[in-house]
């Protein structure tokens, strides 16, 4: 019963773009009826040009992959969602969204993360970079104050509490712009990378498989995968460019450069 109602629950999201948050602007509202009159081939069409005429928002890169999921174009919304949580990892309907997507793909890759990797990635996600930069910056200024109140204030009990809450504001300020840092990191990296074609064969080396011998496992339409490496092959024309990728950070195989697309 619980999971009808989580399902019904996702169905909502995907009937409305984000609306309360869009942006007032005449091709985003034109895309937005474009959607609301189920015309969800032209809304994409308009979604499109507006983020190349505006430039990228996590709002705009959710609506767009709210509309190729629409057009059952699961490869397309994923990479929608992926985009939008890079520019703002706290867009909670994009990762749910996102995450109900992946429930729908052929492939899903299991979790080998650790707890703690798990937790980070929560923090990490819970605001985007520079909100993360700017609370670093303010727990600074504190730690300042707390410093000058230790120096300069007279009672005994005034100066332990600032020394002691000084302690621990260098620790948060230290954790913080740890967690910007990798916040950053993640917004500006390229690894990622998003199966297009409904299914790609990769290979144990940049070339198609000669044989059984030479193929590794097949990966279909809306996987999402990590670029290690990349090899250029000039003399097939077919496919020019090959990628190393990674899957569960365990197995890792080559693939056509063009049967990805990358975040």
């Amino acid at each position: 019963m619980m999971k009808r109602i989580f399902f019904f629950a996702i169905s909502l999201i995907f009937l409305l773009p984000l609306s309360a948050f869009a942006q007032d602007l005449d091709i985003t509202q034109q895309a937005d009826s474009a959607y609301m009159a189920d015309d969800f081939s032209r809304a994409v069409a308009l979604y499109e040009q507006a983020l190349e005429e505006e430039g990228s928002s996590s709002v705009l890169w959710y609506n767009l992959g709210n509309a190729y999921y629409r057009l059952d174009r699961l490869g397309d919304a994923i990479l929608c969602y992926h985009r939008a949580l890079r520019l703002d990892p706290s867009n909670a309907d994009a990762r749910t969204n996102l995450r109900f997507v992946n429930s729908r793909i052929a492939d899903r890759p299991s979790d080998n993360r650790s707890m703690i990797e798990m937790l980070t990635d929560r923090i990490v996600n819970a605001a985007t970079p520079n909100a993360w930069a700017v609370t670093a910056l303010v727990l600074f200024i504190v730690l300042i104050g707390a410093a000058a109140l230790y120096i300069f204030a007279s009672g005994v009990a005034v100066r332990k509490w600032s020394f002691f809450g000084g302690i621990i504001l260098a620790v948060l300020v230290i954790l913080t712009l740890f967690i910007a840092r990798e916040a950053a990191s993640r917004a500006t990296s390229d690894s990622g990378a998003i199966i297009m074609e409904p299914a790609v064969q990769l290979s144990t080396s940049p070339r198609v498989p000669k044989d059984r011998s030479e193929e590794a496992f097949r990966l279909h339409e809306g996987t999402m995968v990590e670029v290690l490496d990349s090899v250029a092959t000039p003399a097939d024309t077919l496919n020019p460019l090959w990628y190393e990728v990674i899957v569960d950070g365990t197995h890792r195989a080559w693939l056509p450069a063009r049967s990805v697309r990358r975040i």
